[in-house]
């Protein structure tokens, strides 16, 4: 396999990483207002990513360093024609982990849950409608300088994908909330998650088949795997198996991604005139460059990976509000998630 395929494999991987950790939460800050009827519970909601929200979003760094060393026509096309809707998306992004950080050093903390809300739903829309612009092409020169506006980018089809990812996102904010909470909480979230499968599903399936795959059976494979997802996330959830629901959700968020990037292939920024389209040959780095970064890779991802999954598994209880009352733990399927323990 030439290295210019593993770097481009390398960076679907890191884009899958960052959506299915930081995808629930963008969900559990747009469910912030919906389901924390008061301080207390909101505080639980804001607990259940404390530990672990910083940690998601350094997938979206690395995604982005590894597009500069790899890619680096792709990287200076891309942010220079959607300069404006990243530098919104980390606007958001800075204006959440703020939130995050000093709500709980405010005598107040609705303007905070206010800016959590806002700061999660914007990106969740946002990385929609980047994606469906990126893989159904935008206008580029010979030189590959992106030449339409900001309106451009706001079109019908643009503005469908916002709207399935900030479904899919809020669908798996919704079940991973479940499997973090109990009480009331986690009913609140389960009925959530019930109410918004069928939309979700609607959505996102319809999306991923208008953006298409030019018929290729791995991208068949993974729509399919998009819905047996989506699917399974509303069986397992109409059964109580919080685990198995989020399991199956984490699924569907790595088959929308691997469906967006396999139908990309072997583009990495297609042009409406297809003369003028970035593939993962003319945009790539030199060879030496794409060598020392393939042994870098292999050096520090399984550090990297072995340090979240040890994250994960410290903070792994229930958290419980102060006005649950004492329940059994519900059969939560394969995660060690399910242990009802205050932390």
């Amino acid at each position: 396999m030439e290295l210019t395929t593993v770097w481009f494999v390398l960076i679907a991987v890191l884009w899958t990483g960052y959506f299915v950790l930081e995808g629930f939460d963008f969900g559990v800050g747009i469910l912030l207002p919906v389901l924390g009827r008061g301080e207390a519970e909101r505080g639980i909601i804001v607990k259940t990513i404390g530990p672990v929200w910083d940690g998601n979003e350094v997938w979206l760094l690395v995604a982005g360093g590894a597009t500069f060393a790899a890619f680096p026509e792709w990287y200076a096309t891309l942010f220079s024609g959607f300069y404006l809707p990243l530098f919104l998306i980390l606007l958001a992004l800075i204006a959440r982990g703020v939130a995050l950080e000093y709500r709980s050093k405010s005598d107040s903390t609705r303007g905070w849950d206010r800016t959590f809300f806002w700061g999660s739903l914007g990106p969740a829309f946002l990385w929609g409608v980047a994606f469906a612009n990126i893989v159904r092409g935008v206008p580029l020169d010979a030189d590959h300088e992106y030449t339409g506006t900001l309106l451009t980018l706001l079109n019908p089809f643009a503005l469908f994908g916002g709207l399935a990812t900030l479904l899919l996102f809020t669908l798996h904010g919704a079940i991973f909330l479940a499997l973090r909470t109990t009480g009331e909480l986690r009913r609140g979230a389960t009925r959530t998650a019930k109410s918004l499968s069928p939309v979700t599903i609607l959505v996102v399936m319809a999306f991923l088949l208008a953006a298409g795959g030019g018929g290729r059976p791995v991208w068949w494979t993974a729509v399919t795997l998009v819905a047996l997802g989506l699917i399974g996330a509303l069986a397992a959830t109409l059964r109580g198996r919080d685990g198995w629901a989020f399991t199956a959700s984490a699924l569907a968020v790595v088959a929308v991604v691997a469906a967006l990037f396999t139908g990309l292939w072997p583009n990495v920024l297609p042009a409406l005139d297809p003369a003028n389209s970035l593939t993962v040959t003319n945009a790539a780095s030199t060879p030496y460059t794409l060598t020392v970064m393939t042994w870098v890779a292999v050096i520090f991802t399984p550090v990297v990976l072995a340090y979240q999954a040890w994250t994960y598994w410290v903070f792994r209880r229930r958290l419980t509000g102060p006005s649950d009352v004492s329940i059994g733990p519900p059969d939560a399927g394969p995660s060690s998630l399910t242990s009802v323990d205050a932390r």
